[in-house]
């Protein structure tokens, strides 16, 4: 964290900090390539599968995703020499020869990401038959891998993915628009790399660790339609016109739609999940452990508005304070999952940093309680900061704090209070890490 020394001004605050450094760590692509794969002689195991390298005459490595960088190269070295050449698109450069790192844009994707999955797919499209492709996958891969179909441009996918996220829409239904506007997600990836022998390893940054949800799903089958697309825009009000004429040509069945299970393109495709939100929730509530807290974890699954995600977890933290319910102090909430913010304002934040706000406002004046949210990426929303870390001391305003929501400006009110919680690119992204420090009254 870059700036720990100036949050940790408390023992509450600074349990909090240890409980996201520990719960980021645990994500990290070394460690989880460290726990999940090895490789034995020739072959090569991820959880309980194996894989005989020696029988594929090449194996290549391709990937997307913010943290797929670093992903790739801790698989790189997990192989010792066995990947012959490959590409991935991140946010970040990354040296994981003999692959090749190409960096994107996120979330709203440009022509350097165009380009970038053009020579995935060209990759994945030139292995030979009896070769494995290994896909390294991690969350930011449904922006970073960006391929329009048919006519689109990638101008109308920013400009849909823009309007999605500000109208609120959860990355579900986000996916659902993007893995029918592209030539490589929704299981085509997949179409491409047949007959190859194709293996996904994923860190996964979406509730459910859905494998059609993370990073849309380039290497499954999809269960969403040209419909179910359609149905998204209407949702959210979004006019995007050269978008939904493509999907409406999708609807009256003159674009091809996303393979389904039964697609032969996943006879020979395997998936692994290397590490989720459940990872970072248990290295968490081990340091809550030997910190002499009790940790209890709310749910893995939390979504929704981030600032009435808030006000719940402050709502529990007053109770526990209260009552000694659902878990006597000291104690650690804890909770993972992706809320989304819509936006009204002109503002800057992200959603841990306005689930931040609230609960401060909710805890004014609360003695020895700490919040801290974070996106494990290291960047909340479009902003440069990791989350917020907040207390009862945090917000000294309250009218200011409420006008900072109503403009979606959580940013602009906990810059300059030891309220933002900083860390950098972290290399991998199990999505939002929520730690909520009850100390025992005093």
């Amino acid at each position: 964290m870059e700036n720990r020394d100036e949050l940790a001004t408390t023992p509450a605050r600074e349990t909090a900090l240890s409980c996201v450094a520990a719960g980021i760590e645990a994500a990290l692509p070394e460690r989880v390539v460290a726990n999940r794969v090895a490789l034995d002689g020739g072959v090569l195991t991820v959880a309980d599968a194996r894989y005989d390298l020696d029988s594929f005459s090449t194996v290549l490595l391709v990937g997307a995703g913010k943290g797929s960088g670093r992903l790739a190269a801790a698989l790189v070295d997990a192989l010792d020499g066995r990947v012959d050449g490959g590409v991935v698109v991140t946010d970040e450069p990354t040296d994981a020869s003999p692959v090749d790192v190409l960096v994107g844009d996120h979330p709203v994707p440009t022509v350097r990401n165009v380009d970038a999955a053009r020579r995935i797919r060209d990759c994945v499209a030139d292995a030979p038959d009896d070769a494995l492709v290994l896909v390294a996958l991690t969350g930011g891969a449904s922006a970073l891998l960006t391929l329009p179909a048919g006519d689109l441009t990638v101008d109308d996918l920013a400009g849909v993915t823009r309007d999605l996220l500000d109208a609120g829409a959860s990355v579900s239904a986000l996916n659902a628009v993007r893995k029918h506007c592209s030539a490589v997600k929704g299981g085509r990836l997949a179409r491409t790399a047949v007959p190859a022998r194709l293996v996904t390893l994923a860190i996964s940054d979406v509730v459910g660790d859905d494998p059609s949800v993370v990073g849309s799903g380039p290497t499954v089958p999809d269960g969403t339609t040209y419909a179910d697309a359609a149905a998204v825009l209407d949702r959210y009000d979004v006019p995007a016109p050269t978008v939904r004429e493509h999907l409406q040509r999708g609807v009256d069945g003159t674009e091809p739609e996303t393979p389904r299970t039964d697609d032969p393109a996943f006879d020979r495709a395997g998936y692994h999940v290397l590490a989720n939100a459940e990872t970072a929730l248990s290295a968490a509530a081990a340091v809550a452990r030997e910190r002499g807290c009790e940790p209890l974890v709310l749910s893995t699954s939390v979504e929704g508005e981030a600032r009435e995600a808030g006000r719940f977890h402050a709502a529990v933290a007053r109770e526990i304070r209260a009552t000694g319910q659902p878990v006597d102090p000291p104690a650690v909430l804890l909770s993972g999952g992706e809320c989304t913010v819509g936006v009204h304002g002109d503002g800057a934040g992200g959603p841990n940093l306005e689930f931040g706000l609230a609960a401060a406002l909710d805890l004014c004046g609360s003695d020895d309680v700490a919040v801290a949210a974070v996106d494990t990426d290291g960047r909340d929303g479009s902003t440069d900061a990791a989350g917020a870390l907040v207390d009862g001391a945090t917000v000294d305003d309250t009218a200011a704090a409420r006008d900072a929501l109503a403009d979606n400006d959580s940013l602009g009110y906990l810059d300059g209070r030891d309220a933002v919680l900083r860390t950098g690119a972290t290399g991998t992204n199990v999505n939002d890490l929520r730690v909520v420090v009850v100390e025992r009254e005093q």
